[in-house]
């Protein structure tokens, strides 16, 4: 009896082993957060190029231009 149980237990752990494997579950996270940041990035862009966008970025961008070549 004990053997019997111990090879069904042992088709148990090999039958469900698939259903627990996180082998790929770093791959899927970082794909996810790559696919996040693309979108937040095409956002900046579309806000940058489009309506009162690009008048900020241009400001901020000589605000830090001018900032860095004063204290040189």
């Amino acid at each position: 009896m004990n053997q019997q149980f111990a090879r069904l237990h042992a088709w148990y752990l090999w039958r469900t082993a698939p259903l627990h494997d996180e082998s790929g579950q770093a791959t899927t996270e970082y794909a996810l957060v790559m696919l996040a940041a693309a979108l937040v990035a095409l956002m900046v862009v579309a806000w940058a190029t489009a309506g009162g966008g690009a008048g900020k970025v241009g400001r901020l961008f000589d605000r830090v231009i001018d900032a860095v070549t004063s204290k040189l």
